[in-house]
């Protein structure tokens, strides 16, 4: 069952059950879904999906970022929908999961002691490792972290 036909039977329950702000959270996932196996023009794949969910729910936390202290009706509704969304949300790597990988890769490219000189070629190879599946500035800050 793909994530459209979950999300779209979620949403038809949670209107049965007239919970209206997870219907609309659900609404959302759901159209942006959709948007994008219409711009394909195909079924999207697994991967592709969970692309569109980390994007959604990116963008309510910059939202949420972005909104003043003050408006608590919009902040309480953006925490909400991301954690909906986030039910829909491929599980994330922890830090102990990207070390693991990052080692993978130092091992793949030879590279004992990472330099900064080494950075973008580790990052070539680690970045589609871990697409999807961890936060790229986590990525990056303990890639850093291992750097001399």
């Amino acid at each position: 069952m793909s994530k459209i036909d979950t999300v779209r039977s979620d949403m038809v329950a949670a209107m049965k059950a007239g919970e209206k702000e997870k219907k609309e959270a659900l609404s959302l996932l759901l159209s942006a879904l959709k948007n994008k196996a219409i711009d394909k023009r195909a079924d999207l794949t697994e991967e592709e999906e969970n692309t569109v969910v980390l994007k959604e729910i990116k963008q309510i936390n910059e939202t949420l970022e972005l909104t003043p202290a003050d408006r608590t009706d919009i902040i309480e509704q953006c925490k909400f929908r991301v954690q909906v969304m986030e039910a829909y949300a491929p599980k994330m790597m922890n830090e102990e999961e990207i070390t693991v990988v990052i080692k993978e890769v130092l091992a793949g490219l030879s590279i004992e002691t990472p330099t900064g000189k080494d950075k973008g070629r580790i990052m070539k190879e680690l970045m589609p490792k871990v697409k999807g599946k961890a936060d790229g500035k986590l990525v990056n800050e303990i890639l850093g972290g291992m750097m001399q």
